[in-house]
Protein backbone atom coordinates (compact mmCIF):
# COMPACT_ATOMS: atom_id res chain seq x y z
CA UNK A 1 0.00 0.00 0.00
CA UNK A 2 1.25 3.48 -0.89
CA UNK A 3 2.15 5.64 2.07
CA UNK A 4 0.81 9.20 2.09
CA UNK A 5 2.99 12.06 3.28
CA UNK A 6 2.05 15.50 4.51
CA UNK A 7 3.20 18.50 2.47
CA UNK A 8 5.68 19.31 5.25
CA UNK A 9 7.20 15.82 5.05
CA UNK A 10 7.45 16.05 1.26
CA UNK A 11 9.18 19.44 1.52
CA UNK A 12 11.56 18.07 4.14
CA UNK A 13 12.53 15.17 1.86
CA UNK A 14 12.90 17.50 -1.12
CA UNK A 15 15.20 19.82 0.85
CA UNK A 16 17.28 16.88 2.08
CA UNK A 17 17.69 15.62 -1.49
CA UNK A 18 18.69 19.07 -2.71
CA UNK A 19 21.29 19.48 0.02
CA UNK A 20 22.91 16.11 -0.82
CA UNK A 21 23.23 16.97 -4.52
CA UNK A 22 26.49 17.71 -6.27
CA UNK A 23 27.05 21.38 -7.17
CA UNK A 24 26.53 20.58 -10.87
CA UNK A 25 23.15 18.95 -10.25
CA UNK A 26 22.14 21.83 -7.95
CA UNK A 27 22.81 24.30 -10.78
CA UNK A 28 20.38 22.34 -12.93
CA UNK A 29 17.69 22.53 -10.23
CA UNK A 30 18.42 26.24 -9.66
CA UNK A 31 18.05 26.88 -13.38
CA UNK A 32 14.55 25.37 -13.52
CA UNK A 33 13.71 26.78 -10.09
CA UNK A 34 13.63 24.91 -6.81
CA UNK A 35 9.86 25.45 -6.50
CA UNK A 36 9.32 23.96 -10.00
CA UNK A 37 11.58 20.98 -9.38
CA UNK A 38 9.73 17.75 -8.56
CA UNK A 39 12.13 15.00 -7.48
CA UNK A 40 9.17 12.67 -6.93
CA UNK A 41 7.81 12.96 -10.45
CA UNK A 42 6.69 9.64 -11.92
CA UNK A 43 8.73 8.49 -14.93
CA UNK A 44 7.24 8.48 -18.41
CA UNK A 45 5.77 5.25 -19.73
CA UNK A 46 8.25 3.22 -21.76
CA UNK A 47 7.71 3.70 -25.50
CA UNK A 48 6.82 0.06 -26.01
CA UNK A 49 3.67 0.34 -23.84
CA UNK A 50 2.45 3.75 -25.06
CA UNK A 51 -0.54 3.52 -27.35
CA UNK A 52 -2.11 5.65 -30.06
CA UNK A 53 -5.73 6.88 -30.18
CA UNK A 54 -6.93 3.41 -31.25
CA UNK A 55 -5.00 1.62 -28.48
CA UNK A 56 -2.17 0.23 -30.64
CA UNK A 57 1.50 0.37 -29.70
CA UNK A 58 4.03 1.37 -32.35
CA UNK A 59 4.98 -2.31 -32.65
CA UNK A 60 1.33 -3.30 -33.19
CA UNK A 61 0.94 -0.68 -35.93
CA UNK A 62 4.10 -1.81 -37.72
CA UNK A 63 3.05 -5.45 -37.64
CA UNK A 64 -0.43 -4.63 -38.97
CA UNK A 65 1.04 -2.53 -41.77
CA UNK A 66 3.73 -5.05 -42.76
CA UNK A 67 1.07 -7.76 -43.07
CA UNK A 68 -0.63 -5.67 -45.78
CA UNK A 69 2.52 -5.40 -47.92
CA UNK A 70 3.08 -7.80 -50.84
CA UNK A 71 6.76 -8.28 -49.93
CA UNK A 72 9.19 -7.49 -47.14
CA UNK A 73 10.40 -3.89 -47.47
CA UNK A 74 14.09 -2.96 -47.42
CA UNK A 75 15.73 -2.17 -44.05
CA UNK A 76 15.82 1.62 -44.65
CA UNK A 77 12.07 1.63 -45.33
CA UNK A 78 11.43 -0.40 -42.18
CA UNK A 79 13.69 1.83 -40.05
CA UNK A 80 12.04 5.03 -41.28
CA UNK A 81 8.59 3.62 -40.63
CA UNK A 82 9.60 2.38 -37.20
CA UNK A 83 10.84 5.84 -36.20
CA UNK A 84 7.65 7.41 -37.53
CA UNK A 85 5.47 4.98 -35.57
CA UNK A 86 7.26 5.85 -32.33
CA UNK A 87 6.65 9.55 -32.99
CA UNK A 88 3.03 8.81 -33.88
CA UNK A 89 2.41 7.01 -30.60
CA UNK A 90 4.39 9.47 -28.47
CA UNK A 91 3.08 12.76 -29.89
CA UNK A 92 0.34 12.68 -32.52
CA UNK A 93 0.37 16.48 -32.78
CA UNK A 94 3.96 16.39 -34.00
CA UNK A 95 3.12 14.09 -36.93
CA UNK A 96 -0.41 15.33 -37.64
CA UNK A 97 0.79 17.82 -40.31
CA UNK A 98 2.60 15.01 -42.14
CA UNK A 99 -0.47 12.77 -42.01
CA UNK A 100 -2.74 15.54 -43.27
CA UNK A 101 -0.33 16.45 -46.07
CA UNK A 102 0.00 12.78 -47.05
CA UNK A 103 -3.78 12.40 -47.30
CA UNK A 104 -3.99 15.55 -49.44
CA UNK A 105 -1.09 14.54 -51.69
CA UNK A 106 -2.40 11.01 -52.14
CA UNK A 107 -5.80 12.33 -53.23
CA UNK A 108 -4.08 14.58 -55.79
CA UNK A 109 -2.13 11.61 -57.16
CA UNK A 110 -5.33 9.54 -57.44
CA UNK A 111 -7.09 12.37 -59.31
CA UNK A 112 -4.30 12.25 -61.90
CA UNK A 113 -4.14 8.46 -62.05
CA UNK A 114 -0.62 8.32 -60.59
CA UNK A 115 0.51 5.53 -58.28
CA UNK A 116 3.53 5.97 -56.01
CA UNK A 117 4.34 2.28 -56.36
CA UNK A 118 4.47 2.49 -60.15
CA UNK A 119 6.46 5.74 -60.17
CA UNK A 120 8.98 4.36 -57.62
CA UNK A 121 9.52 1.27 -59.78
CA UNK A 122 9.91 3.41 -62.92
CA UNK A 123 12.51 5.60 -61.20
CA UNK A 124 14.49 2.59 -60.02
CA UNK A 125 14.57 1.18 -63.55
CA UNK A 126 12.38 -1.89 -62.95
Amino acid sequence: MEQMYTPAQVEEQKKAMYERMTPRRRRFVDRIGYENWDPFQAPFDPIDIRTDAMGFTSHDLLNKYFKTLPSIPDPDYMQTLSEFMVMLVMNIEKVRPILEFSDWYNSMLRERGISLTNSAQAQSGE
